[in-house]
């Protein structure tokens, strides 16, 4: 398999404004995220489906995504830390985790993303540079 852009993360071979590192999985904020704070949790260990993991490495992405999410919704004041396991765009397991205080409002970002997507619109939520690094900064995991 050829590396993806995770992997490559991972290695530092990309930047990244990373929140959480451990000895086998990288949480980072999304740069097309739907909401403020969206973050990707992956494994180290590149494989293309969730359920391709071993074991260990399974139990180790969850409860990164765990103590990530909580952490998110602690420090931004959101009700919940939605988690997704979708991975169709990139051949790397990932997991999403998107902080929101509503339904309404998680699926009203969707909806605006997905039509960017269908009349290649610039993403409606498109934070600067500075804004993810300022917002990096604030989410770190400790």
């Amino acid at each position: 398999m050829q590396d993806s852009i995770f992997t490559k993360i991972v290695r530092g071979e990309i930047p990244a404004y990373r929140l959480y590192e451990d000895a086998t999985t990288l949480a980072f904020l999304d740069i097309k995220p739907l909401l403020p704070g969206h973050t990707l949790v992956v494994p180290k260990l590149q494989v293309d489906q969730v359920d391709e993991l071993p074991s260990d490495d399974y139990r180790a992405l969850f409860e990164t995504v765990q103590k990530v999410a909580q952490h998110l919704r602690t420090t931004l004041g959101t009700k919940r830390s939605i988690i997704q396991v979708l991975g169709f765009d990139v051949p790397h397991a990932h997991v999403h985790i998107i902080p929101a205080n509503s339904s309404m409002e998680y699926f009203e970002a969707v909806g605006r993303h997905v039509e960017s997507v269908k009349t290649g619109e610039p993403y409606p939520y498109q934070p600067t540079q500075d804004e993810l690094m300022t917002l990096a900064k604030r989410l770190h995991v400790d």
